[in-house]
């Protein structure tokens, strides 16, 4: 099918313009009209996306569906997708028709808010998509506004300073990526994807204020991407924004935020770092491995801490991101393998577990965990559900949590056996804190007044965690449905990766310069 992909892009866009324009009024008539159509528009998206997934080549590891047209002002509006992003796109895609859905119960502004999750699919897919550098950065960037708007008006109390220090971040990260960008067309005399993926930018060691810098061009624009993608994952130490803003953002905010806006980061890493700048990601890879550990081992003794169950999730996801950049850069097939298939698991697990907190907490109003107790006594549906995704999030084998988590610890083995020792502990903190967490909720007596008129989980949230279990036990078991169809492309990055740095000698390095 022509322009599928610009189909797929932009129905939530024009449903969510439909909306803005022709919706009227605020009563309850209008809020569920508006709430079914974003509903119809995120399911018709998934449906056309299945086309997309259907008529895929796992075996042809160029990009497939490119649309290509002239747009504004001359820019190149450029799309296609290979095996390492048509995931990503099926991911989303996949996510946002049970994120609308998980939002019936909004009173405030409802029109607004499903205009706002409308749009964010359509820049979300957009990123995934994009084989131009400006339209590129165009999706990234824009992504901000809508989820900026869903923290700061639907938020929590402090819902304004997190929206701020979210916003100001991610964006501080990326104005110098946009300098790279620019510095590449002046180099490469082009901002298209694939050109530039077979462009040789130059290595030879730069001596910039008396500091030679080995790796040279390279190693600038590895830096500055590195900045963008390390805060948008996010990679520690610039993780802080993230627990503040799962915090204060609604629900539905929170799944999209931890399922698919923190892949942009390593989608980041695979489609520029690794394969534009091979010489900076082998001088500065090693690097990203130990803060990669420091992630893992930092993040989970701070989870392990928290009273706040999203909090305490928000943890756990920085901690997760951790085996992904891990994998990415340990830059072969098992370690990228693990790191992609890690990302699209946890966009299940991760999206799943601020459900299962959106649930009590519509019904109760608080996250505090000691506010909870004994809720297996009224909620055992509930209770069995979250149980499914505390295991899958501690990698139990049999969830597709256990995959992406081994297949990321066998790619790092085979290149730093300590690092991966020391990532091991990851596995064994984790299930310290998610279990420590669902016992106090969930396991004990009902001794507050408060829970014991709670009631379980209505049929609407049963049919919203259905696919998700649905999924994360069969990747659990047969992973090879993702394997199978990001294998070939990871390989072809991969070997392309070795055949570039191979060759590279590197000159003086910092410390020789420091001397």
């Amino acid at each position: 099918m022509d322009n599928l992909l610009s189909i797929i892009t932009f129905i939530p866009l024009i449903a969510a313009t439909i909306l803005a324009l022709f919706l009227r009024g605020d009563d309850e008539a209008a809020q569920r009209n508006a709430k079914w159509l974003a509903l119809a528009a995120t399911g018709f998206t998934f449906l056309v996306s299945l086309f997309l997934l259907s008529g895929f080549d796992p075996q042809d590891t160029g990009f497939q569906f490119v649309e290509e047209r002239e747009w504004l002002l001359g820019l190149n509006y450029k799309m296609g997708v290979d095996g390492i992003s048509i995931l990503f796109v099926m991911l989303t895609t996949f996510l946002m028709p049970l994120v609308v859905a998980s939002c019936w119960t909004v009173t405030t502004r409802v029109k607004d808010y499903m205009v706002a999750l409308l749009v964010l699919e359509t820049l979300m897919i957009g990123v995934f998509c994009a084989l131009d550098l400006i339209l590129f950065y165009l999706f990234f960037e824009a992504g901000l506004i809508p989820m900026f708007l869903i923290i700061g008006i639907w938020g929590g109390a402090n819902r304004i300073y997190a929206a701020f220090k979210f916003f100001l971040y991610t964006l501080l990260g990326s104005v110098l990526m946009l300098v790279a960008m620019v510095a590449m067309y002046v180099d490469a005399g082009t901002t298209d994807i694939p050109t530039l993926l077979a462009h040789d930018f130059p290595f030879a060691t730069l001596t910039v204020l008396g500091v030679s810098i080995p790796g040279g061009f390279q190693t600038l624009l590895w830096l500055a991407f590195f900045a963008s993608f390390a805060v948008k994952m996010p990679m520690w130490p610039v993780h802080t924004w993230l627990p503040d803003a799962h915090v204060q953002a609604p629900t539905a905010g929170s799944v999209v935020l931890a399922a698919i806006l923190l892949k942009m980061g390593g989608y980041g890493f695979l489609r520029f770092s690794l394969p534009m700048f091979p010489a900076g990601s082998e001088l500065l890879g090693p690097l990203v491995l130990w803060l990669s550990v420091i992630a893992i081992i930092y993040t989970s003794l701070v989870a392990m801490v928290q009273s706040d169950m999203k909090k305490l999730i928000a943890y756990s996801s920085v901690a997760h991101m951790g085996f992904v950049t891990m994998g990415i850069f340990a830059a072969n097939q098992q370690g990228v393998d693990g790191a992609i298939f890690q990302m699209i698991s946890h966009g299940f697990i991760s999206g799943a577990l601020f459900l299962c907190v959106g649930v009590i907490y519509d019904r109760m109003h608080t996250r505090e965990i000691d506010a909870y107790g004994g809720l297996v006594n009224r909620m055992p549906a509930y209770a069995a559900v979250f149980m499914l995704f505390t295991l899958a999030n501690v990698g139990l084998p049999g969830t597709s949590g256990f995959v992406g988590e081994f297949l990321t610890l066998m790619g790092v083995f085979q290149v730093n056996t300590l690092v991966g020792v020391l990532a091991c502990t990851g596995v064994i903190l984790s299930a310290g804190y998610a279990l420590w967490l669902y016992r106090r909720v969930v396991f004990g007596d009902l001794i507050k007044e408060s829970l014991r008129s709670i009631k379980d989980m209505t049929a609407r949230e049963k049919a919203i965690f259905a696919p998700l279990i649905f999924f994360t036990i069969l990747l659990g078991v047969y992973p090879s449905l993702v394997t199978d169809i990001i294998g070939p492309s990871v390989a072809n990055l991969v070997d392309g990766y070795a055949v570039a740095t191979a060759d590279i000698e590197f000159g003086p390095t910092l410390a020789d310069a420091a001397h």
